[in-house]
């Protein structure tokens, strides 16, 4: 993963090797300036004075997690054809994981304390009708996915000297994938044709085979109910089956194929009727990322998820959320993608709620009115050096303070409880993220575990 470089006036300047940051640190020629993602600034060079490269922010839009990329571009001609190749250099990998289920719960919950305060006071007047919503309101917990997809890239634009922006634009017909039989046609047209569907298939069944649990192998789409029989091809009735397995079942219902093993058909029918609920959050939520997307005035591209794909198939890239967006549009060649991830989750910055409630609505327990504590928050990054005790060492990872001056330490090894606030130095505020840096993929793992939580 490169390391973001900053002049001495706080301007992007190109990132560099975490090689080179460790010379320019040693030699004091730079300073860190912040922790994660690693961040340094020189103390001798200034924008004016540096040769910049096209840089680009790709994102890859998704109802839980969304994948980001920060890529180097290089573009070359063919002397004799006139062909322009466009071949994607990968600076860091991101993935941003949204905390929308976290909001909507909250939302359920206050309104249900609402309905039953304003239950026992009916002289109030209804307020259900009086308000109305302007063009383009979303949902909070839609809008939280658009706005923290939008907050990264405006910290990517600050720490990196982005010049053009990327984007997938799901194209999820809830209609169509339900009922391909209404339009007539095609799903997909052209050399892409059936990536949408298959690609959901993918990740509606986990990867794997839904007869016998198989993975990293070849899958094939089954028909749960045979058309022999009667089944339909909307995509309800279609799953993912290893080859062995689709000559077995053959054109049998599922019923008297898994006759022997009822938990299993009990379990592949719940599943093949679960609810759209993630493609109609991609849908509500793609035009508006792009709208935020083009008022930044960069130059902004948008892709298909069938582009994308077809992509990782042709230069033989695992599936991953930023991946994705590494391999979002026009690509020629890819390098660079063999790196570790750095993980992102939204955690919030605490709660306006300060009294919390039991299940019917009557307080248990009382916040402190104060967030901070000691000149620290929860959610800072800090490090402890406890030097007497049963807890002696060094600990690295987020906090959450106590009135009484003894926190807890989130490391990556665990939670480690009770260790004073004299013994801390803060390492970085909290900015309502988790970080973990991650390698890539098993494939890539090499035996080596995670690099550690922050």
């Amino acid at each position: 993963m490169a390391v973001l470089v900053l002049d001495k006036r706080k301007k992007p300047l190109m990132p560099c090797s975490e090689k080179r940051a460790r010379l320019l640190l040693e030699r004091g020629r730079a300073r860190v300036h912040r922790m994660v993602p690693f961040t340094i600034r020189l103390v001798d060079r200034l924008v004016e004075n540096s040769v910049l490269q096209s840089v680009r922010v790709t994102a890859a839009p998704g109802s839980k997690t969304t994948g980001l990329a920060l890529v180097r571009e290089k573009e070359t001609v063919d002397a004799i054809t006139g062909e322009v190749s466009r071949t994607i250099v990968v600076l860091m990998l991101l993935e941003l994981q949204h905390r929308g289920h976290a909001i909507r719960d909250a939302l359920v919950s206050r309104g249900a304390f609402r309905r039953r305060r304003r239950g026992n006071l009916r002289y109030r007047p209804a307020r259900f009708d009086n308000r109305t919503k302007p063009k383009g309101w979303l949902a909070p917990s839609l809008q939280h996915r658009v706005d923290t997809t939008m907050a990264w890239v405006t910290r990517l634009r600050r720490w990196a000297p982005v010049t053009d922006l990327s984007t997938m634009l799901h194209r999820f017909d809830t209609q169509r994938l339900q009922n391909p039989e209404i339009s007539g046609v095609e799903y997909q047209q052209g050399e892409l044709q059936g990536y949408e569907v298959r690609e959901y298939l993918l990740e509606k069944w986990g990867r794997k085979c839904a007869y016998c649990d198989a993975e990293h192998t070849p899958l094939t789409i089954d028909h749960i109910h045979p058309k022999s029989t009667g089944g339909s091809d909307r995509v309800s009735n279609l799953t993912l089956a290893c080859f062995p397995c689709n000559q077995r079942k053959s054109n049998r219902d599922i019923a008297e194929f898994l006759a022997k093993d009822p938990k299993r058909l009990a379990r592949i029918e719940t599943q093949r009727k679960a609810p759209l609920r993630d493609a109609a959050a991609v849908n509500s939520t793609r035009w508006a990322l792009w709208e935020r997307l083009k008022a930044t005035n960069l130059d902004v591209e948008a892709a298909s998820g069938g582009r994308t794909k077809w992509n990782r198939k042709r230069f033989s890239v695992p599936k991953a959320h930023c991946l994705d967006a590494a391999c979002t549009g026009p690509v020629d060649a890819i390098h660079g993608w063999r790196q570790s991830m750095l993980h992102i989750k939204a955690t919030g910055r605490g709660s306006y709620q300060r009294t919390r409630l039991t299940k019917h609505g009557f307080p248990r327990g009382y916040l402190t009115r104060s967030k901070s504590a000691f000149g620290f928050q929860t959610g800072d990054m800090v490090k402890a050096v406890v030097t007497t005790g049963k807890k002696a060492g060094a600990y690295l990872g987020r906090v959450a303070i106590r009135a009484s001056g003894s926190f807890n330490i989130q490391t990556a090894k665990g939670l480690v409880q009770h260790i004073h606030h004299r013994f801390c130095t803060l390492v970085q505020r909290g900015d309502g993220y988790g970080y973990n840096l991650t390698l890539l993929h098993p494939a890539l793992n090499h035996g080596v575990a995670e690099a550690g939580e922050q």
